[in-house]
């Protein structure tokens, strides 16, 4: 007797609609995993700080810095294109104030001024070395674009993965202080207080315009009488 044997065809038109409701389902439940998932209105994306450290090391004597020291570490200032929101600090095994004093001069002809406390930087300096510390911070914001979520279902009512990096990243880009995004900025204010307490003193203790009376506005003498008559 023959064996009977499944119609292959009708197992595969079987499986067929079965097959294409796990691939419904399975895109169903990839769109719902690019969901956002941030419900609340702060950014995810916030800019970040980093800070890279440059040094110098340069020969001192009893004296501060030999000219061709000063030069040198000119020169490096330049190469470095020193700028705004650079910090400058020293460090001087020595503690001799004229090298402090010679690299506080260079520096402020670029309108930076020395920190008071210098980074932990690799290698050991020599006897009569000073080490000159730049450090330059740069911000930028991490992930930024970020179009991961492609779902157009939105369940969890958040807000979307891009969310705040245009305005974040356009502040890392323009500030020009990246340091002023961690903390705020420390200026001199007493020096700013007395500066105006003696621009206000001033006024208040000049003497008035008409304590000294008035000035005489009484003209000159008179003019002078007409000319004589003609002769015959």
């Amino acid at each position: 007797m023959p064996v009977a044997r499944p119609n292959s065809m009708a197992g595969r038109l079987g499986r067929a609609p079965a097959l294409a409701l796990a691939l419904t389902l399975g895109l169903g439940l990839a769109g719902c995993g690019g969901m956002p998932t941030n419900t609340s209105l702060y950014s995810i994306k916030q800019p970040v700080v980093d800070r890279t450290n440059f040094t110098l090391d340069v020969t001192t004597s009893s004296a501060g810095l030999p000219i061709s020291e000063q030069q040198r570490l000119n020169g490096w200032f330049e190469t470095m294109d020193l700028r705004y929101g650079d910090r400058i600090a020293i460090e001087n095994p020595g503690q001799n104030p004229a090298v402090t004093n010679a690299i506080r001069e260079i520096a402020g002809r670029y309108g930076l001024m020395i920190s008071d406390v210098a980074p932990a930087t690799p290698g050991i300096l020599q006897p009569g070395q000073a080490r000159v510390v730049i450090t330059r911070s740069s911000a930028t914001v991490p992930g930024c674009p970020d179009w991961s979520a492609k779902s157009d279902m939105n369940y969890n009512n958040a807000t979307s993965t891009n969310y705040g990096c245009a305005i974040n990243s356009n502040l890392a880009a323009m500030v020009a202080d990246p340091q002023d995004l961690l903390e705020g900025k420390k200026g001199s204010g007493e020096t700013v207080i007395a500066t105006s307490n003696k621009a206000i003193a001033t006024f208040r203790e000049a003497e008035p315009t008409g304590a000294g009376g008035l000035m005489d506005a009484s003209t000159g003498g008179g003019g002078g009488g007409a000319g004589g008559g003609g002769g015959n």
